[in-house]
């Protein structure tokens, strides 16, 4: 029996992360080395993989060639081996991931995130829909190391708590887990960035787009995607609002 996409998205998500786990443990002379040792060899893995298991498939990488081949193709599989290097260099750290998602003839089919240091992935085939909001200010997760001006500002303007924290991906699972209300994004990112965490995010009913509301297109000749909004939908319109009055 051939694994759903689905399926397989998880799987991939979950063994390279184990692969970086025991990359991680490894002795290297400073964090530059670890990480470039955890990318490329998280990127080798994944694309060995679905080499393997979906040969037919296009593949867009943050650590690979593009190979525009993808633009013609109907499934492209857009992944990220490891987001978050700082953070997987800092061996107290958990916040970094590994994104696993499948575009087919214009939408996000599947998709998986990996939190390797927590031994949890969170996936399109079984993703719980985001627990009840908690009573309080609303809740922004940032960037701990680059908090973009606009997201300040925004929660200036709402009276907003910031929670700082890693990788792109932990921040969207953030979202889903009801850590956070929403993840606003407006400092530049790729399509591997959020593929994986909008796909996990819709599946668990989350609003997703670009931070002027349009939809987030994913497989484009340029994959940079520089704006992300993932949030509960009852505070997008709020939110949407709010971005707006400050751009």
């Amino acid at each position: 029996m051939t694994p759903s996409d689905h399926e397989t998205a998880a799987a991939l998500a979950t063994e390279a992360g184990d692969l970086l786990l025991r990359v991680r443990a490894r002795e290297f002379p400073d964090a530059a080395a670890r990480k470039a040792a955890g990318d490329a060899e998280a990127h080798r893995f994944l694309v060995d993989r679905l080499a393997a298991v979906r040969p037919d498939d296009a593949v867009l990488s943050e650590e690979g060639a593009d190979d525009r081949v993808r633009l013609t193709a109907d499934r492209v599989w857009i992944v990220d081996p490891l987001d978050g290097t700082r953070e997987f260099a800092e061996l107290d750290r958990a916040d970094w991931a590994v994104h696993v998602a499948l575009w087919e003839r214009g939408e996000l089919v599947a998709g998986a995130v990996a939190l390797p240091a927590e031994a949890t992935t969170l996936g399109t085939g079984g993703v719980d829909a985001a627990p009840s909001r908690s009573d309080g200010p609303m809740r922004l997760a940032v960037s701990r190391s680059r908090p973009p001006e606009l997201v300040t500002a925004l929660a200036q303007r709402l009276d907003a708590e910031l929670l700082p924290m890693g990788s792109a991906g932990v921040k969207a699972m953030s979202v889903v887990r009801g850590v956070t209300d929403a993840y606003v994004h407006g400092g530049g990112q790729y399509e591997w960035d959020s593929a994986a965490p909008v796909a996990v995010a819709r599946a668990a009913g989350l609003h997703t787009s670009r931070l002027d509301g349009s939809p987030l297109r994913y497989n484009q000749p340029s994959p940079y995607l520089p704006d992300l909004l993932v949030c509960r939908p009852e505070l997008a319109g709020r939110l949407l609002d709010a971005i707006g009055a400050l751009a």
